[in-house]
């Protein structure tokens, strides 16, 4: 993990197809999301949705930065390759209140993080958890 590891504050490595990291709700917390998503996908030879997958996480991690200031947890669950195989990824933070997704303005720099995955999830949606929530999103598994 590399230099990346003294930000992360908890971690449960992939073997069999789930990884899990928990953050220091800290601005570094969405540059080394990002790394560890992109180097796990890589590790599990899912490139292909690397670039998307560290995006929406990008996303999701800022909005729990944001409006949250406890530890931030990201998970990755694989599932099983082929028409119904999908990736989960969940992002966990302190705060109960569910995202709000807003229509952002041509110049407003912010407020797009929820419709941009809303358009390329293959579903999404948010859980309560016993101290805060997660919002989770799911993308397809390359064949």
């Amino acid at each position: 993990m590399g230099s990346a590891a003294g930000e992360v504050i908890g971690v449960s490595d992939g073997e069999g197809g789930c990884a899990e990291w928990v953050f220091p709700a800290a601005p570094d917390a969405v540059r080394t999301a990002r790394s560890l998503v992109r180097g796990t996908l890589g590790e599990w030879r899912l490139d292909s949705i690397g670039d998307i997958a560290a995006l929406l996480v990008s996303e999701l991690v800022t909005n729990a930065l944001r409006h949250a200031t406890g530890p931030i947890g990201v998970r990755l669950v694989r599932g099983p390759a082929g028409a119904a195989g999908v990736l989960l990824v969940e992002v966990s933070d302190p705060l109960p209140d569910p995202p709000r997704e807003r229509v952002a303005r041509p110049d407003d720099e912010d407020g797009r993080g929820l419709q941009l995955v809303a358009s390329a999830a293959r579903r999404w949606g948010t859980r309560p958890g016993e101290a805060g929530k997660t919002v989770w999103f799911e993308l397809t598994l390359p064949r």
